[in-house]
Formats: C-alpha cells, sequence, structure tokens
C-alpha cells in the first residue's frame, strides 16, 4: 500500500467526506442560487482540512486502544503503517492549523467556529471524556454541527436559526449513529475500557435508548419548516427517510443482534446525507 494513501486513511475519509457535505448543506442554505464560488471553495477546503486534521490526531490519540479493538486493528497507526505514531501528529497538527488560516481568510466567526470545532473533537471527547464518561458523545457531539454553522458564517458572517437547526440536527443524529455502533462493538470497548452507554448498560436498555433517540432525531428533523420556508421536497424526504430509520430501530429493539446494530449504523449515515440533501435542493429550487 502506498504511503500516500495510509495518510489519507488516517484522516477517516468516509467521516470527513460526510460532515463536508453538511457544510455545503449550510453554504447553500445561506446563500440560495446565488453562490459565492471563491468562498464556497476555500470554506469546502478549510471544513476539509479542518475534519481531516482532527480525525487524524484522534487516530494518535486513540492508538493504543485501536491496536487491541478488532474493528481498529488494521488502521495505519496500529499497523505501523505510519510509523512513528509522531508523524501523523505533525500531520494532524498541520492540517488544523492550515484549516484554521483559511477559515480566518474568510471571516473570524468562520475561524472561531472551526477553532471550537476541533478543540471538542480532539481535546474535550478524544482526550478527555471517551475514556472517562458514558457521555463523551453528547458533549463531543458539539464539534459535530460545526461544519454546517462554518458553512453559513462563510457567506453571511452570522448564525441563523436555520443553521442553528442544521447544526442541532446533526448533533441529534449522534448518538443513534454512534450508539448502535458501540452496541454491535460492545466486546471491542469492555475490552479497553471506554464507557460507551450500550457498554455499560443491560442490551436491553441500549436498544431501548437508541430507539428513543431515533424518534427524537426523526422528530427533531421534521421541525425544520418552521425555522425555514422549506417545501415538500424536504418534507416528505424527512418523512420518509425517518420512517426507514424508525423500522429499523424498532427491528433493533425487539431483535438486539450485532448484526442488526450494525445495519442501523450504517444506515443513518445515508440517513443524514439525504436529509441534508433534501435541504439543499429544496433550498435550489
Amino acid at each position: 500500500m502506498k504511503p500516500a494513501y495510509n495518510y489519507f486513511e488516517v484522516t477517516k475519509p468516509k467521516i470527513w467526506l460526510l460532515l463536508v457535505f453538511t457544510a455545503v448543506g449550510g453554504l447553500i442554505v445561506a446563500s440560495g442560487r446565488d453562490i459565492p464560488w471563491i468562498i464556497a471553495g476555500i470554506t469546502l477546503v478549510a471544513v476539509t482540512l479542518g475534519s481531516a486534521g482532527s480525525n487524524t490526531l484522534t487516530n494518535y490519540l486513540d492508538r493504543d486502544i485501536d491496536a487491541v479493538m478488532n474493528r481498529t486493528r488494521l488502521r495505519p497507526l496500529p499497523t505501523r503503517r505510519i510509523h512513528p505514531a509522531s508523524r501523523a501528529l505533525y500531520f494532524g497538527l498541520a492540517l488544523s492549523l492550515f484549516s484554521l488560516v483559511l477559515a480566518a481568510s474568510i471571516n473570524l466567526l468562520s475561524f472561531i467556529l472551526m477553532f471550537l470545532g476541533i478543540f471538542d473533537n480532539v481535546v474535550i471527547y478524544s482526550r478527555f471524556l471517551k475514556r472517562r464518561s458514558p457521555a463523551n458523545i453528547i458533549l463531543g457531539g458539539f464539534s459535530g454541527g460545526m461544519p454546517v454553522l462554518i458553512g453559513y458564517a462563510a457567506v453571511n458572517n452570522e448564525i441563523g436559526v436555520i443553521a442553528l437547526f442544521m447544526a442541532a440536527l446533526v448533533m441529534v443524529w449522534i448518538p443513534t449513529h454512534i450508539w448502535s455502533l458501540a452496541l454491535h462493538s460492545k466486546d471491542d470497548y469492555l475490552k479497553v475500557n471506554v464507557p460507551m452507554l450500550p457498554v455499560i448498560v443491560s442490551e436491553k436498555t441500549a436498544v431501548r435508548v437508541i430507539a428513543v433517540a431515533s424518534i427524537l432525531m426523526v422528530l427533531f428533523s421534521l421541525l425544520a419548516p418552521l425555522y425555514s420556508p422549506l417545501g415538500l421536497i424536504y418534507i416528505y424526504s424527512a418523512l420518509v427517510l425517518g420512517i426507514i430509520i424508525l423500522v429499523l430501530s424498532v427491528w433493533l429493539f425487539i431483535k438486539p443482534t450485532k448484526e442488526i446494530s450494525w445495519i442501523v449504523f450504517k444506515a443513518s449515515s445515508p440517513y443524514l446525507g439525504f436529509i441534508f440533501l433534501a435541504l439543499i435542493i429544496d433550498t435550489l429550487l
């Protein structure tokens, strides 16, 4: 495997691609059809670098437990495809620094939001909460909503109500996404003493919590028309996508297996992506 790909892999591209897409949503909702293309380009590069840099730094911090967990043991740091590990540290710091410089070139608010997102993900979540508190993803989920706000602030230099809604939607999506993964990989998290909620409560309680989180997420997604003049494309999309994710969550509740929790986890990312796609299409039309 080529060394360059190892550095690409350590950024967790599947994660930052989704986050960058939410930033596109924030940007387009802020600008409508009059997209400021230069600012948009700088913003998306900044969000890409910031998200990739944060993920690289969290990979660096988690390299010891990643080496033990079956799900993560083949990542570049545990397999020493990037060695010494300090190379990943410097790479993550460089990406994060460049993202802050680009964000500052847009406006001060974008810079502040970028800094808060990186700080929350790397320091608050990964460094302090992940191994100490079952509330780790609740407080750490704050960073998940930052790309949306950065995209919106890059255009308007402010944070509108609809932008706050979109960021909050990402944050309420995170529990279903992460806890279904944690339920699937419960044995892994037990081995490394990471207190994800499904690890420290019974399986019955865990699937109930995931079901409740999914219900709240879907209900919250249907509140968007209260904050923005969205049309039927978004409303119908949110309804259909919501029904799908709720059916999967109920299925998990009735039959709590690793296989079904994995299905819920894998379905949650397309759910968020299509919700934001519906927001974008509705705004442009």
